[in-house]
């Protein structure tokens, strides 16, 4: 059970506001890019600055990037703009504004920078182990227990409990090292389940 299991619920909520997009000519393509620019700034923000009481602003960030991620799908496929770039755009885009994001967490004191390092780079581990399942049976995979989504909530949690308590950024450490063990099982997970969907 991950969070992309409730997606459709999310979705629904959305749709009202992607028809609106949509009817002003936004594209899914414009959606993944404004995404990943937006991330990228926000990141550079935070590193740049990496007082504590900022990294509110990454909580409801992620939020509101899971709902542009759902917004960009949404436009590609209800309204026929999928494209070979776009599907470029999401895989790459992802990558990119994770490490963005999440990377800034290196940059406050008392976080760890290697253990920091190792959650992004594991991350993109379990999109890679998604993409080599969709290259294996012609469907993506997203099974968890460590999916984007899941991640996003994890971290933006961090994010703001780091703001409001950052006496105990040290908890930061904690959190990222937990992840540790759940995001090698995703990537497993990914792979093994591909390997049983081309065996089947």
């Amino acid at each position: 059970m991950t969070l992309y299991d409730i997606k459709p619920k999310f979705q629904n909520l959305l749709r009202p506001t992607v028809a609106r997009l949509h009817a002003i000519g936004v594209t899914a393509n414009q959606v993944t890019l404004f995404a990943m620019l937006a991330s990228i700034l926000l990141g550079g923000v935070l590193m740049c600055f990496p007082v504590p009481l900022f990294f509110i602003s990454l909580s409801v960030f992620l939020f509101f990037r899971m709902g542009l991620n759902a917004i960009d799908g949404m436009l590609a496929r209800e309204f026929n703009q999928q494209s070979q770039l776009g599907a470029i755009l999401n895989e790459v885009g992802d990558i990119i504004a994770d490490a963005a994001l999440y990377l800034a967490f290196a940059f406050v004191a008392g976080v760890s920078p290697w253990l920091v390092v190792l959650v992004v780079m594991l991350s993109w581990l379990t999109e890679f182990c998604g993409v080599i399942a969709q290259t294996l049976t012609g469907s993506r995979n997203y099974r968890g227990p460590m999916g984007k989504s899941d991640r996003a909530f994890v971290l933006g949690a961090l994010g703001l409990f780091i703001a409001l308590w950052p006496q105990y950024t040290i908890v930061a450490n904690i959190i990222f090292g937990a992840s540790v063990g759940p995001l090698a099982w995703t990537s497993i997970n990914r792979c093994r389940s591909a390997l049983e969907a081309k065996n089947a």
